[in-house]
């Protein structure tokens, strides 16, 4: 996995996708490594992998241009990579398997754009993409700019988030804040830990915070909107794609060669559709399905929300 500024890979990536292999193998050793949002780091990870003799590889890339080489050492050596949540566009990975990305950027920007103009809005919009070395970035970036540049709303400016940092993308909203001031009518942020990022801008400088927009509904993220924080998240359940990359990368074990559903940068590929989530449909979409629970996120100040909401 690519980093750790995204707390999902080690509280659910990593653990959906061990469970699920023990499932399907349970002979079968999984070994994970978190590359820390360096590129270096993930190539040395890939190698000692292959000297332990895997059998397959799972990677989800620091940087999706740089992983060419992991795909290419890792094929010479016949064993297949599957590219997971983001993709290898330069050397295709032997599957791709995610949530469709670009799909992600166009519904969280509509979705906010059509709450701007439902409440009759006017100024301009700051959109807060992901990191530039991150192909599944571009195109969320693809897909915001899908819904943002035809919205009638200025796009005051926007921003490549380096190793998706939230300090950055807070750092540099802190800027845009001075410079636009009350011009600002929302922020689209390619997920949320920039969403988080961006909150925290406005209310250091002591404005009121707009509609905010995220993506992987985070714990933390669910509580911002309870809250009323954030407007937006995206809810694309970690198991669906944790489970389809263990049942794919058995596949491949036993020697199949697993067809795709679609193909992406001439990738065999299986994407996924997710669901925005707001106030309106938060209970629903992550309570009451049993993707989150009550007692892990209405507490302290977010009890109040919570009972707002018929959260329980």
């Amino acid at each position: 996995m690519p980093d750790l500024a995204s707390t999902r890979y080690e509280l659910a990536d990593k653990p959906l996708f061990e469970a699920k292999m023990k499932q399907l193998c349970p002979s079968c050793e999984v070994i994970y490594q978190n590359a820390d949002s360096d590129a270096a780091k993930q190539q040395q990870q890939a190698n000692s992998a292959l000297a332990q003799g895997v059998k397959a590889i799972v990677i989800d890339p620091v940087d999706s241009a740089a992983a060419a080489t992991i795909v290419k050492s890792a094929q010479s050596q016949q064993v297949p990579v599957i590219a997971y949540d983001r993709p290898i566009p330069s050397t295709p990975a032997d599957y791709y398997i995610s949530f469709d990305n670009e799909k992600i950027g166009s519904m969280i920007a509509q979705s906010l754009v059509d709450h701007l103009k439902k409440e009759n809005a006017e100024g301009g919009i700051l959109q807060v993409n992901g990191s530039p070395t991150d192909a599944a970035a571009g195109l969320i970036k693809k897909g915001i700019h899908s819904a943002v540049d035809p919205s009638g709303f200025k796009l005051l400016a926007e921003y490549d988030t380096p190793d998706w940092q939230p300090e950055k993308a807070q750092t540099w909203v802190s800027g845009q804040i001075t410079q636009f001031k009350d011009q600002i009518v929302g922020v689209v942020a390619a997920n949320d830990g920039t969403g988080g990022g961006s909150i925290a801008a406005f209310k250091a400088a002591g404005v009121k915070v707009p509609p905010i927009t995220g993506n992987d509904a985070e714990p933390a993220a669910a509580q911002r909107i309870i809250a009323g924080d954030q407007y937006n998240t995206i809810s694309k359940p970690i198991k669906i794609v944790a489970e389809a990359s263990a049942n794919v990368a058995w596949e491949y074990i036993q020697g199949k060669k697993p067809a795709g559903k679609t193909t992406l940068y001439n990738t065999p590929s299986e994407l996924f559709v997710p669901t925005v989530v707001t106030r309106e449909n938060i209970k629903e979409v992550l309570f009451d399905s049993g993707i989150m629970k009550a007692a892990d996120a209405c507490t302290g100040e977010y009890a109040k929300g919570c009972e707002e909401l018929g959260i329980k």
